[in-house]
């Protein structure tokens, strides 16, 4: 089972996924995860550090769903472009309630997810360069997670009853990464 810590950042996520940021409160932790009143505030002194908790957590478990894809580095521009077209998918079909947080984290605390938002541009980047491009890697990385941002406004919002497309978006991925 998961730490204490990481429960209730869990349970912050669903919160904010479900309710929005506005929901997001000491007490409704406390509630949603079963535990005693006053629980979430003994780990996390204010609601800016359950806020920050539950951005590591959901950083965590991103790189945890991406290791899962596979722990090498891709072989080919297309061996790439699959494995990024298949995080997108989980990440808007599996993972849509920690999505859908992110999203709202990221329009409402943008400085709060910045740093994890250039973690991920700086992966991208080392995915395109281990597969060989050398034309400004770092500007394609910002392109592709833009481009994976985009999908998945609309796979967690206005689409959602509509299954992603894992084949088209490795297809367009390969468009950026060439």
């Amino acid at each position: 089972m998961a730490d204490r810590r990481s429960e209730l950042a869990d349970t912050a996520i669903a919160i904010v996924a479900g309710e929005g940021l506005r929901a997001l409160t000491h007490r409704a932790v406390d509630r949603a995860a079963g535990v005693p009143a006053g629980t979430t505030s003994n780990y996390f002194r204010t609601r800016d550090a359950v806020v920050a908790a539950a951005i590591s957590r959901m950083e965590q478990r991103d790189l945890a769903a991406w290791e899962s894809l596979g722990r090498s580095l891709p072989g080919s521009p297309s061996e790439l472009a699959g494995m990024l077209a298949a995080a997108v998918v989980a990440l808007g079909e599996r993972d849509a309630a920690q999505t859908r947080a992110r999203l709202i984290l990221s329009l409402d605390r943008p400085d709060a997810v910045a740093a994890a938002h250039a973690r991920f541009v700086d992966r991208v980047e080392l995915l395109l360069r281990a597969v060989g491009v050398t034309d400004d890697p770092r500007r394609r990385a910002r392109r592709i997670v833009d481009f994976c941002d985009g999908v998945l406004v609309h796979a967690v919002g206005a689409r959602r009853s509509e299954p992603l497309d894992e084949q088209e978006l490795a297809a367009a991925m390969i468009a950026l990464i060439a």
